[in-house]
């Protein structure tokens, strides 16, 4: 059991609510899993009342399921939601982008080039949970590069909707290859202000490597767990 964490509490709600989401989007809580209150009653020090609340706040975002006379889990997405959800975030990772070139200082152009440089030692360590940390570390960075808080929002909603196949570990090698390279060609154009390039770089990297990764995901888990009934409808029958 994790060490407690103490939250204040006048700002109780809101940070549990943003603990749990924490929790969910770092993979400490996984797709699928039964959430245990009595764990996390005793790991925030709450009790289940404030913490049945927070859970309201994130089934509502679509993270969390609540099930009648089962207690709560943790949403799994589908193969539409990808499809879906990712040319969303594709958009807003291109605006961010292209606000980004216009927005960055040296200094700012050097954090994510710090931030990339440790995810590429990462990489070439086979450190997968390292990899994804610096990963999103630097997808984040962007849109705090890019100042605007209603964008920032937005890609946070999105984020937290696709956490279970947005940063996900055990990649097939080709697939991880491929995002490493995008990666060093983002870096690139950041560097450069190019922002023509950067929001078609990035807008390609989502939908294409990006969602491959997702799908991966989504056939890794139905292999370990198959879901005879899926939260939404099922996935489209495509077309040779």
């Amino acid at each position: 059991m994790a060490e407690p964490t103490h939250i204040p509490r006048p700002n109780l709600h809101d940070a549990l609510v943003t603990n749990l989401r924490g929790m969910i989007l770092d993979r400490a809580l996984k797709p699928g899993e039964k959430i245990s209150e009595q764990a996390l009653c005793e790991r925030f020090g709450v009790s289940r009342t404030p913490l049945r609340e927070a859970l309201k706040v994130l089934a509502a975002e679509g993270i969390v399921e609540l099930l009648p006379h089962r207690g709560a889990t943790i949403a799994r997405i589908t193969e539409d939601e990808v499809d879906e959800l990712f040319p969303i975030m594709a958009a807003l990772e291109g605006l961010a982008g292209e606000l980004a070139c216009e927005q960055a200082s040296d200094a700012d152009i050097a954090r994510v080039r710090k931030l990339h440089d440790a995810m590429i030692k990462a990489y070439r360590a086979g450190d997968e949970v390292q990899y994804l940390r610096f990963n999103r570390a630097i997808h984040e960075a962007m849109f705090e590069i890019a100042r605007n808080d209603a964008l920032k929002s937005m890609y946070q909603q999105i984020l937290t909707r696709i956490h279970s196949s947005r940063f996900v570990v055990r990649k097939s090698e080709a697939n991880w290859k491929s995002a490493v390279q995008e990666h060093e060609e983002i870096m690139a154009a950041l560097a450069a202000r190019d922002k023509r390039r950067l929001p078609k770089l990035l807008r390609k990297h989502v939908t294409g490597t990006t969602i491959s990764i997702a799908k991966e995901a989504l056939a890794q888990a139905a292999e370990a767990q198959p879901d005879p009934a899926p939260r939404r409808r099922t996935a489209k029958v495509r077309r040779a």
